[in-house]
């Protein structure tokens, strides 16, 4: 129920008497025609039923089959289940005698352009909002002879959006709040045949994979979701479908994969309500860990497939918010596919950073406020804020790129800062320097030195004038220390500490990038409250702060700095 409706109900059960303001006479109207459309519903509700229960064609067509799925005739009429006989246009007919209008009748779908009965000799399924109302339709055809579609459905309507609505919703709620639990399956007869085994908080998604307005549906209820379907392959794959939407609503997602032949209403009249309650409890995998076998066994021993299985891995479980789920995640997919641990969690930043950077621009794409591109000078003299830290970056690859980092991994310098800032590498403000460490990362990819040499001849003349002075160090030990003093360093020059120097480099560079991301996200959170702005987009730029927050202040803690709040 909408509020206002729920408020309605509620002072006519206790006999409270409201007192309401005048509406507009078009809010009147727009209110007057989702009524009529509820009640012609109901109308169609109650002329299927009929036709089912009280005439000889649908007793012997439509209440055989249903008996012959086994539905008892309690089930039949809690789940409103009907029959709409071949007669051309009964349904139309007996709608207009009650007064309503062929325009009405058209809208809804129960009627064809042509005046006839859109439902024709098809056992009927109808479709409920959470408050028990009529919305829509499913029509299943019995004859096999023809080429007509299995089901056909309403259309969408004002009052009906598929991909918000879920079959059985209405008589599984109660369910699901008392089982902390949803199963969700494909077909209809499926959701009926559990619910009168005594499963009852299961739905149906009609056969479309998992919608973001489905899911919201769901979570109203309980964040526990459990995915029921057939043991083939289609099956399997179904499942995975609506997977990262899920994950995104902080949903707890497994899969119960069923026999191979077998569906959730035939195995449940099989085996019992007992047996298949048990089968659930047992075979419930996490959906995370599932689809990591599942691509690691279609992967196999080629190290191309298995190197993008890491990659789609890793932006799985990016999707997942809590922070302790998906570090558990980590764990339990680098057993699976045997991968170290730092690749994983490489590729999941590497996803979290699409996820930001794709919400930040559509923040300032809705605000129409994109900043301005910064020029590119002709030579680098004034270098501050982030550029002056990308200066030192490509410095330190054009200088010292092929040097060794790590002696028993044998990684250069240059991999380790790419690696590391491979999520961030379009988030240079300076175009050559974007240009530079494009270059580098190309030539690590394809296995080939980075040398101050390649730059010096490189066919841009800013490149080589750059390459110039990063080569020409700016630091010169006194002559003094040796000589008057006789001290004598054996510590390197400042610019060839090239451990120390890439690290503090890396995590400093990454630190003025989240902070510029946070501080964008914290203008479209004020424009937000100022405009009283769209809810659920405040919700993600919220949630959105708090993660740049957390690894704004775990850089900070690394770099010894002290951030303000914000």
């Amino acid at each position: 129920m909408s509020f206002p409706d729920a408020v309605r109900y509620l002072a006519r059960k206790y006999k409270i008497e409201l007192e309401e303001t005048e509406v507009s006479p078009e809010a009147l109207l727009e209110q007057q025609a989702l009524e009529s459309m509820y009640l012609l519903n109901q109308f169609a509700l109650g002329f299927f039923q009929q036709q089912l229960l009280e005439t000889d064609l649908g007793k012997s067509v439509g209440l055989s089959y249903f008996k012959s799925r086994g539905f008892r005739e309690e089930t039949i009429r809690a789940f409103g289940l009907g029959y709409a006989p071949d007669s051309g246009d009964g349904l139309t007919q007996a709608a207009i005698q009650k007064g309503y209008s062929i325009e009405l009748l058209r809208k809804l779908g129960l009627t064809s352009s042509s005046d006839r009965d859109f439902f024709r000799a098809r056992v009927m399924f109808p479709i409920h909002n959470l408050s028990g109302k009529v919305i829509a339709f499913a029509g299943r055809i019995l004859r096999k002879d023809t080429k007509a579609p299995k089901y056909i459905n309403s259309p969408e309507t004002d009052i009906y959006q598929k991909n918000k609505v879920l079959f059985g919703i209405y008589q599984a709620k109660t369910a699901i709040r008392k089982e902390d639990a949803c199963i969700l399956v494909e077909g209809y007869t499926d959701v009926i045949s559990l619910h009168q085994n005594g499963i009852e908080h299961v739905v149906a998604s009609s056969g479309t994979s998992l919608t973001s307005g489905q899911i919201r549906l769901i979570k109203r209820f309980t964040n526990q979701l459990i995915i029921l379907y057939d043991g083939d392959a289609a099956g399997i794959k179904a499942a995975l479908r609506g997977l990262d939407l899920a994950l995104e609503e902080d949903l707890d997602v497994r899969v119960v994969i069923l026999p191979d032949g077998e569906d959730p209403d035939s195995y449940v009249q099989k085996v019992g309500t007992d047996a298949f309650r048990l089968y659930i409890a047992e075979k419930a995998r996490d959906i995370i860990r599932l689809e990591a076998e599942l691509l690691m066994e279609q992967a196999g021993n080629d190290p191309t497939r298995r190197a993008a299985v890491i990659g789609q891995i890793g932006q799985t479980i990016s999707k997942v918010k809590n922070p302790i789920r998906r570090d558990e995640y980590v764990r339990i997919v680098r057993e699976i596919i045997g991968v170290d641990e730092g690749k994983l969690i490489l590729e999941i930043n590497k996803s979290l950073h699409r996820q930001v950077e794709k919400h930040v621009q559509q923040q300032e794409s809705a605000a129409a406020a994109a900043e301005a591109p910064i020029a590119a000078p002709t030579e680098d003299t004034t270098a501050i804020g982030d550029t002056f830290q990308e200066r030192d970056l490509v410095r330190i690859l054009m200088t010292a790129g092929s040097a060794i980092f790590d002696v028993d991994a044998q990684v250069t310098v240059a991999e380790y800062i790419l690696m590391n800032i491979e999520d961030v590498l379009d988030e240079f403000d300076h175009p050559l320097y974007r240009e530079i460490v494009h270059i580098c990362y190309e030539r690590i990819t394809q296995k080939l030195p980075i040398g101050l040499d390649l730059f010096l001849h490189s066919a841009s003349p800013d490149v080589r004038r750059l390459a110039v002075n990063v080569s020409t160090s700016p630091y010169e030990f006194s002559e003094n220390w040796a000589n008057k003093w006789d001290i004598f360093l054996s510590q390197a020059h400042p610019e060839a500490n090239h451990q120390k120097d890439a690290e503090s480099l890396i995590k400093r560079f990454k630190l003025r990038k989240i902070s510029r991301f946070k501080a964008r996200n914290a203008r479209r959170i004020q424009e937000l409250m100022a405009s009283d702005g769209d809810s659920t987009e405040m919700e993600a730029c919220m949630r959105l702060h708090i993660r740049l927050k957390e690894i704004e202040n775990q850089l900070a803690k690394e770099l010894g700095t002290v951030v303000l709040k914000g």
